[in-house]
């Protein structure tokens, strides 16, 4: 479905005034308006999250199948850090 098929419903936001003016500016620039700045914003804010969610339960069940790094591991990875 492509983003002009698919339903759309009205929201109400307050924002601060220096962060309107912002998304405003941002439309500007794109040629766009502001609630495709917003919905832009919002996308990403969401797979961002997405991320984040996935990458803290792929670690919580690799602790719990005890799936650690050796401490070789641990060392060879900080020893590159420091290079």
């Amino acid at each position: 479905m492509t983003s002009s098929a698919r339903l759309k419903e009205v929201v109400t936001v307050r924002l601060e005034v220096e962060k309107r003016t912002a998304v405003d500016e941002v439309a500007r620039t794109l040629h766009r308006d502001r609630s495709f700045v917003i919905n832009e914003a919002i996308d990403a804010y969401l797979a961002t999250h997405r991320w984040q969610v996935e990458h803290i339960e792929e670690g919580l069940r690799q602790a719990q199948a005890r799936e650690f790094a050796s401490e070789e591991e641990v060392e060879q990875t900080f020893a590159r850090r420091r290079e």
